[in-house]
């Protein structure tokens, strides 16, 4: 009897030969059936050789690759817990997650030996595998005829997934088959997957974006998915092309850095339904390109401990309700409520509570964190938001950025928008800068597509927003910085803002 969570396996029987993924970079690639006897075999091989077992954890450092996908279909059959880290950490960070994690194993590719190898030669109870040799133990390895199916539990996690740990030390988000099924579910109701999608991922396989927007929904549709190690804009046009992509998924400056090539004019994307984005609200002159180039524009909203696929956007939404992030998915319950927990009336504002079969049991080895998360059984997103008449979200901001101003809470991504809604604005930032008068006041970061002064920008936002909330300096820079998941680096520009109180320079 096959085990449910077992995708490999079903669809060894539905499709054995068709491909499941390939690698870009090494053109190699994997049918359904392949997959699953590699699972069935390094399943053995993980047991025999380390006695991995269900619940046990093996930490991975690696880039997008097959053996990675492996590693997965591996823990779908065995029970064992994928610790995927984050390979542009320092040492001493990645040190971190390993000791909270306390993996059995570790794997990392070559190239990132050196982050680990002093660290695990003196930790205890750790060994270490190549990557490289996965795949060749995988098929040189026999299966014994005894082995016994595994009993796989709808709520036993298969990720511990590392919040990005701005603050603080970094969380462990458990992620279970059940999550990873209804996950699934959602994404294929809001979107159009099933056996024939194809798509190209790029996104770096160490957060929920890079495993479940699209790569896990499409391998349980039984899917194609073409995988790159790195985001080349030149190659990933080229991709989307040549494999005939349906769906696209990335962040806003991604699909600019593609926008801007000068072969996107010519480039055929007649493939593509529409392009998946999230991370940061897109600029609509950025829309606008893609509508023009006949692939509409998906965006939505996401959480590594929920989901990720929570709310959408339609395309033919896409203009007139910009800024939101759509309304909820199939199987997402939500709940607006103010502070004291009461729920609100539409257009005003609160902190977004989901529920429903893809929320998080909580967090790895972190109680406190895991009971002040849920409030009466409903997960706090610490995210404000309104919803509109129409049922339509929108986000105010991160509860945690909101700074303020003369006694009256500031959020900037109220800001941020109505930047954005300015034409020459492309990309736009506001945090906190210490303010005599006021205790703290706004400093917005802007990158301009086209050159206007701080006093158009200035006046413009004192026409849109009440006083308070008009940022009191601008600074212009080339590029907002980024973090490793393509969104908004605040802290660093929170360290700008602190190490230069005495005024900001603008071009």
């Amino acid at each position: 009897m096959i085990n449910q969570f077992d995708w490999a396996a079903k669809w060894a029987n539905y499709s054995p030969q068709k491909i499941a993924f390939k690698e870009y970079e090494t053109k190699r690639q994997l049918s359904f059936e392949e997959l699953n006897n590699l699972g069935n075999k390094l399943s053995q091989y993980l047991f025999d050789s380390f006695n991995i077992k269900k619940g046990d954890r093996i930490a991975v450092l690696a880039e997008n690759c097959l053996e990675y996908l492996l590693l997965f279909v591996t823990a779908q059959k065995t029970g064992f817990i994928l610790v995927p880290l984050n390979y542009r950490l320092a040492n001493s960070e990645i040190e971190y997650l390993i000791q909270n994690s306390k993996p059995k194993l570790v794997i990392a590719e070559s190239k990132f030996t050196l982050k680990i190898e002093n660290f695990i030669s003196s930790e205890k109870g750790i060994s270490y595998l190549p990557m490289s040799n996965l795949m060749d133990l995988s098929k040189d390895y026999p299966v014994k005829a005894s082995s016994s199916r595994i009993l796989i539990q709808e709520n036993d996690p298969i990720f511990i997934l590392y919040t990005s740990g701005t603050t603080g030390f970094p969380k462990g988000a458990l992620y279970t088959h059940k999550m990873l099924f209804w996950n699934s579910i959602n994404t294929a109701m809001s979107l159009v997957v099933n056996s024939n999608s194809r798509t190209v991922n790029c996104m770096p396989p160490f957060h929920t974006g890079g495993w479940n927007v699209l790569t896990t929904p499409f391998f349980h549709h039984g899917g194609y998915t073409c995988l790159t190690k790195t985001f080349d804009a030149s190659n990933i046009l080229h991709l989307i092309e040549k494999e005939k992509a349906s769906i696209f998924m990335g962040v806003p400056t991604m699909l600019k850095m593609l926008a801007d090539l000068s072969e996107f004019e010519k480039a055929d994307l007649s493939s593509l339904l529409y392009v998946i984005v999230g991370g940061e609200p897109m600029p609509l002159p950025l829309i606008d390109i893609w509508h023009q180039k006949g692939v509409p524009i998906r965006q939505g909203f996401g959480m590594t401990e929920v989901g990720p696929n929570l709310t959408s956007l339609h395309q033919d939404d896409a203009v007139h309700k910009m800024g939101s992030i759509g309304r909820p998915n199939f199987y997402v319950d939500i709940k607006i409520v103010d502070e004291s927990g009461q729920e609100v009336v539409d257009d005003q504002a609160g902190e977004l509570l989901l529920r429903g079969p893809m929320v998080t049991p909580g967090y790895w080895q972190n109680e406190e964190a895991s009971r002040s998360s849920f409030l009466e059984g409903w997960f706090k997103t610490g995210d404000r938001v309104f919803r509109d008449a129409d049922g339509y979200l929108f986000v105010v901001d991160r509860i945690k950025n909101m700074y303020i101003s003369g006694g009256e809470n500031v959020y900037p991504a109220e800001i941020e928008r109505i930047l954005l809604s300015h034409p020459k604005v492309n990309e736009a930032a506001v945090v906190a800068m210490p303010d005599k008068k006021w205790g703290e006041s706004g400093c917005a970061f802007i990158v301009l597509n086209q050159k206007v002064s701080e006093k158009i920008l200035l006046d413009f936002c004192r026409s849109k927003l009440a006083k308070f909330k008009v940022p009191k300096s601008f600074v212009f820079l080339e590029a907002l910085p980024k973090n490793d998941t393509g969104k908004i680096d605040r802290k660093a520009l929170k360290d700008r803002v602190h190490t230069s109180q005495r005024h900001f320079e603008t071009n």
